[in-house]
């Protein structure tokens, strides 16, 4: 991991250990390769769903890429913040991350269900991430990924209850 001398020195405003700082970075760039193919799944299913659920889940899926590149940045610059380099290029992305890529030809509900898998494995790289942070007492990297947390919980609710409708898998009163 690339770190400039002159990043080690100015390290003490922050007040953060160099060492505990860098484990929290290797956690952040796999969350950052992640979230980038997570994003470019989500303009897939956003270009190539189809069907009678077109409307809701094209304008449901422009959402979450639409928020999905606002945390990618945020998370870069999270990076820089700590005064490390973020991994960008796909090459890294493709290597680092435990998402995979998807096929364009699937259907509305196996979209969703992809899309919540999807979600466990970055809400797992999140936890791991905080717990990292929380080791080096890194409350901005804490603080920024427990509303992400909070915000993707939330998502997968709504996400999972539309697949449930769609698949009769609720409960009947």
């Amino acid at each position: 991991m690339y770190i400039n001398n002159y990043y080690t020195k100015v390290m003490n405003y922050l007040n953060l250990d160099t060492k505990k700082t860098e484990a929290t970075v290797e956690q952040l760039n796999i969350l950052l390769a992640d979230y980038h193919l997570y994003y470019q799944k989500l303009r897939n299913f956003h270009w190539n769903i189809i069907g009678e659920n077109f409307f809701d889940l094209h304008a449901k899926f422009e959402e979450m890429y639409t928020d999905t590149l606002i945390k990618i940045d945020e998370v870069a610059e999270r990076i820089l913040t700590l005064r490390y380099q973020p991994i960008s290029n796909l090459t890294d992305y493709l290597k680092l991350s435990s998402i995979e890529e998807a096929s364009s030809e699937i259907k509305d509900v196996e979209m969703v269900k992809i899309l919540l898998d999807d979600h466990g494995l970055l809400l797992k790289q999140m936890r791991s991430t905080v717990k990292t942070a929380d080791e080096g007492g890194d409350e901005g990297t804490i603080d920024l990924l427990g509303a992400y947390i909070r915000e993707l919980e939330k998502t997968s609710w709504m996400l999972d209850s539309w697949r449930m409708n769609k698949t009769s898998n609720h409960k009947k009163s």
